[in-house]
């Protein structure tokens, strides 16, 4: 199942990914949020332990359901729809904890598939922060970059390195290679 009309945006976190996500939405464009985010807050919420400072298998889990119930929204065909993370995220992030990828993940990954093109926010120290989610060094957030480049490239997507640039410099960019126009 290929929906070459989904993008996806990753990287390490701290990035700016979500902004752009955000930069994208307000232009107009459908865009789905990041799904650890959402599931660090629903777990601490109800005193969960499905965090990647706790049950790293349950978190990846959550993580992977909610990707591919994301994967599966209903979108025409021909209208772009930007990912603030995909389903190979999951198993990136596995790879970078050291466990093994569960055959389902690994299928889904393989089966479900965006756009070739998949957009990576590189290191930037300048940018990088810390919050409640995101505990993350900086030289932690280094490797998930290093290691989405390599899981993505196994899958056979094509990275695209975004550059070092203002937010609307960098949207302008994705949307040139992903053949849209800035509205």
């Amino acid at each position: 199942m290929i929906k070459d009309h989904f993008y996806v945006i990753t990287g390490g976190p701290g990035m700016g990914k979500t902004t752009l996500i955000t930069a994208l939405q307000q232009q107009g464009y459908l865009c789905i949020p990041e799904t650890g985010r959402n599931i660090i807050r629903q777990q601490v919420a109800t005193r969960g332990n499905a965090l990647p400072w706790g049950d790293r298998n349950a978190f990846a889990r959550l993580m992977f359901e909610q990707s591919l119930l994301d994967f599966q929204v209903a979108a025409p065909a021909g209208i772009p729809v930007f990912f603030d993370r995909g389903i190979a995220d999951t198993i990136g992030y596995l790879a970078l904890c050291g466990l093994p990828v569960p055959e389902d993940m690994q299928e889904a990954a393989t089966v479900c598939r965006f756009n070739t093109r998949v957009f990576i926010t590189p290191p930037w120290q300048d940018i990088y922060e810390h919050d409640n989610e995101r505990k993350q060094s900086f030289e932690e957030a280094v490797r998930t970059y290093e290691i989405m480049i390599k899981t993505y490239q196994e899958l056979d997507y094509e990275p695209v390195i975004l550059p070092l640039s203002t937010v609307t410099d960098r949207v302008r960019y994705i949307l040139s290679m992903a053949g849209e126009i800035m509205h």
